[in-house]
């Protein structure tokens, strides 16, 4: 994906972020009961062993999440791994619109002001990680700014106690 340099608000990540850890690029593994139905083993394949693949398209929308979802006000999103918040959604935008942008990029698509950056980064070639080494999905900037296309299972945690 090349060497890119996003701008502010992206708080830009370096490959040490996702060294090789006890579980993967984590120090453990997802957490067992996550949210909205998600698959364990996919969220632990694709959360903490991988780099580059994802759920496949619309995954998202074949769990419990589209029944779950408040649809009247934001939803944080948390690391599967960690608990930590990663997202909430949507922001600055009605639930409608965010979830007519998911479904026609076959992931949640979330935007800068849904980022906590406190817990997200972004690595030189696109890969959007936490700070605790959780692959997330890519961001993918269209003509509105960038746009973070997240695997599902790996912001379905319960939040940290």
């Amino acid at each position: 994906m090349g060497n890119k340099k996003f701008g502010a608000p992206v708080v830009m990540g370096d490959e040490s972020i996702m060294s090789k850890k006890a579980n993967g690029t984590t120090e453990k593994p997802p957490q067992k009961d996550l949210l909205w139905g998600c698959n364990w083993e996919k969220a632990n394949e694709i959360c903490c062993f991988n780099r580059h693949y994802a759920e496949h398209s619309g995954y998202f929308m074949l769990t419990q999440w589209p029944k779950q979802v408040d649809q009247n006000n934001p939803t944080k999103y948390y690391d599967s791994v960690t608990g930590k918040l990663l997202f909430t959604a949507p922001i600055g935008r009605s639930f409608k619109d965010f979830l007519r942008e998911s479904r026609a990029h076959g992931w949640p698509s979330f935007r800068d002001e849904e980022v906590n950056w406190e817990y997200v980064r972004v690595l030189p070639g696109g890969e959007a990680v936490s700070v605790d080494g959780t692959h997330l999905g890519h961001n993918l900037p269209d003509g509105k700014g960038n746009r973070y296309c997240i695997n599902l299972v790996c912001v379905a945690g319960k939040e940290e106690a």
